[in-house]
């Protein structure tokens, strides 16, 4: 696995797990007793600064456990090469085109729950989540380009 696919990894394992945590807290807020502001205003926090700090924690951890694995297959002191050529910057600018139009659409749904009637809690909470689901499908996509070669 290269250098970026193993970020991509970290990345797609990252946003899973936040966009998990964000639609069971909000689906529980929802169905107990409403959307409260204060508690939907921490659980974006919540999910931003996650979103944030475990991407860059995870990618940083992957890049010392894939530098230790390199080391032992190679039983070699040279560092690996991460090495980023034009193939990985246009899987980059697919998988940007791929969240680009996921995170449109979430923001037209979402205008469209505020046209009809919905609260404003509701409209910022789908745009939320289709954040996440934008970086989901974005790194989805930089995934299989890889595993085609495109």
């Amino acid at each position: 696995m290269s250098y970026q696919q193993r970020n991509v990894t970290v990345a797609l394992v990252t946003h899973l797990l936040i966009a998990a945590y964000f639609v069971i807290n909000w689906l529980t807020m929802y169905t107990t007793g409403g959307l409260v502001d204060k508690k939907v205003f921490g659980l974006w926090l919540t999910v931003i600064i996650a979103t944030i700090a475990v991407t860059i924690f995870g990618t940083i951890l992957a890049s010392i456990v894939g530098a230790i694995v390199h080391a032992v297959k190679t039983r070699s002191d040279k560092p690996e090469q991460f090495i980023e050529d034009e193939r990985d910057k246009l899987i980059d600018l697919k998988g940007t085109r791929v969240s680009y139009i996921t995170f449109s659409i979430g923001v037209g749904l979402a205008m469209l729950s505020f046209v009809l009637k919905q609260p404003a809690l509701i409209m910022f909470s789908i745009i939320i989540l289709f954040s996440l689901l934008a970086e989901i499908a974005g790194d989805i996509s930089k995934l299989v380009r890889y595993q085609k070669g495109v």
